[in-house]
């Protein structure tokens, strides 16, 4: 794909989970720690089995989640009441863990040296989304936060991209788009009139439209 030339950009949005917040390495901690806590309930499910199971159900984040562990303990012939623990335990975890994508922090901290107005556009329900953002410690950066469960729009509804740049106070071609979802996050924003920027990733294939691709955070500060 030819890229998108990313001239008299004012600001940058980011795409929270895959893009700032590494949420492939969240999971897999959170899983990991859930197989040690809930060992004796288990009976003997090696971690491995255990592991690779719930992030395959997962599916990078797109899985119903209230359908994860009811359909697992199923297959294990594990008991029911077992799944509304695990799942319990999996969002007490998974809000106090914030690993950070490559160069997320030294990334954002550049651009807002430069002047850009930063924001960020996520899926997801507020508290959750909010604890990572704290967790990672980049709302110091950020000129506004769009959560769909708080605006009540999902990406790639265009509304919600074109919500973010008018509080930025900026026009749809004056900003850009980060994310590593080919339809939620890049055909969502180029559909608002955004410039959009995907991050490589194995999980999603490349998007069907142009778009300026990089496969680090850090690659942005040559292209603004």
């Amino acid at each position: 794909m030819a890229s998108s030339p990313l001239r008299d950009i004012k600001a940058v949005l980011f795409d929270l989970d895959g893009t700032l917040f590494d949420r492939e390495a969240a999971v897999r901690d959170v899983v990991t720690r859930q197989h040690a806590a809930f060992s004796a309930e288990l009976a003997g499910v090696p971690r491995e089995r255990f592991v690779g199971r719930v992030l395959e159900l997962d599916a990078h984040g797109y899985g119903d989640k209230s359908a994860i562990y009811p359909r697992l303990v199923r297959e294990l012939g594990l008991s029911e009441p077992l799944a509304a623990a695990l799942e319990a335990h999996f969002w007490d975890t998974y809000a106090r863990v914030a690993p950070a994508m490559p160069g997320a922090s030294s990334t954002l901290a550049a651009l807002r040296g430069r002047g850009q107005r930063l924001g960020v556009v996520t899926n997801g329900r507020v508290h959750v989304q909010e604890a990572k953002l704290r967790g990672l410690d980049v709302l110091r950066h950020l000129d506004v936060v769009l959560i769909s469960e708080r605006e009540q729009l999902r990406k790639p509804d265009p509304a919600i991209f074109r919500r973010a740049v008018e509080r930025l106070g900026v026009r749809a071609e004056q900003a850009c788009y980060v994310g590593d979802h080919p339809v939620k996050d890049v055909l969502g924003a180029r559909d608002a009139g955004l410039h959009a920027v995907w991050i490589r990733t194995p999980h999603f294939a490349p998007p069907a439209i142009d778009h300026t691709a990089v496969d680090d955070l850090g690659e942005l500060l040559a292209l603004l």
